[in-house]
């Protein structure tokens, strides 16, 4: 079974997600045993960001960086689990407020596509970048 960042360079609608993972040298980590949850924005996401946004984070991978680990979760979580648990913690640190009560959202975004398996975790597919605070 591929694992998260082949799922996702695979699948063509992920090529900001996998560009930004790559800037952000977060590709060996998200190719490791993990298990991850992980909240993939597709391009559409990055797209309806303000102008500029995306290439301003490009130039400062750190800040890319924490925003990125703000989209993965340590474990493997499907839908069913996240809506027992309400929130979870983010690599980053901070917290995502998890709403299943009508669709199934995390913190802005809603999930379009949820529970995709992969060979080191899950993947929840989203509809806009999650940012923190």
């Amino acid at each position: 079974m591929p694992d998260i960042v082949d799922i996702a360079v695979g699948n063509g609608n992920f090529t900001t997600l996998v560009a930004a993972v790559q800037a952000a040298g977060l590709v060996d980590a998200l190719k490791s045993p993990g298990p991850f949850t992980v909240f993939a924005p597709l391009d559409a996401a990055f797209a309806a960001l303000p102008p500029g946004t995306v290439q301003t984070l490009v130039q400062n991978p750190p800040q890319l960086g924490r925003i990125l680990k703000f989209h993965v979760v340590s474990g493997k979580f499907t839908q069913a689990d996240l809506a027992k648990l309400g929130t979870v913690e983010s690599l980053e640190g901070s917290p995502i407020p998890i709403n299943c009560t009508d669709g199934f959202e995390v913190k802005n975004s809603t999930v379009v596509i949820p529970d995709i398996e992969a060979d080191n975790g899950i993947i929840h597919v989203i509809d806009r970048v999650m940012l923190m605070g």
